[in-house]
């Protein structure tokens, strides 16, 4: 038995190890939040303050494996809010990387590409795709929202 459990550790001690640059770094990694970030709570907020009600974290379209930061299922609109890091903001994001240079383009690069793929699936499916960097204003993002929102409703 004592066999055994050793095999296993050592088994263990011989996964590849995180490519993250320290400790601290895939803390941070791992922290990061995929959905309730700063950004779109403030945006839910504002918009629940002005008597909007609306899915979070939904899939617009079940058969397609994305899901929306905000939906209004009714009026067929999707709100993604997205972070300049990750979806490669051209203020904000990152033009250098100066650790894991070999990963992080690529990754970034797919996330804009997975973005427009999805823009394109649900406007196939007659969704209203609005997108948001995380640094846009919340009165700017809630404006264009409610102007769809009430749009839609009259159609």
């Amino acid at each position: 038995m004592a066999r055994r459990l050793e095999d296993r550790s050592d088994a263990i001690n011989e996964l590849p190890s995180s490519f993250a640059s320290s400790a601290t770094v895939r803390r941070r990694m791992q922290r990061q939040r995929e959905r309730d970030t700063v950004p779109e709570l403030a945006l839910r907020r504002a918009l629940f303050a002005r008597g909007y009600r609306y899915r979070v974290n939904y899939r617009p379209v079940p058969s397609l494996r994305r899901s929306a930061d905000i939906v209004f299922v009714r009026q067929q609109i999707a709100v993604f809010v997205d972070g300049c890091f990750w979806h490669g903001c051209p203020e904000h994001g990152r033009r250098q990387h100066r650790i894991n240079d070999w990963y992080w383009p690529k990754k970034i690069e797919g996330n804009c590409r997975r973005d427009i793929d999805t823009n394109r699936r649900l406007e196939a499916a007659c969704w209203t795709v609005l997108r948001f960097w995380e640094h846009t204003p919340i009165l700017e993002a809630v404006t264009v929202i409610v102007e769809k929102v009430k749009a839609a409703s009259q159609t």
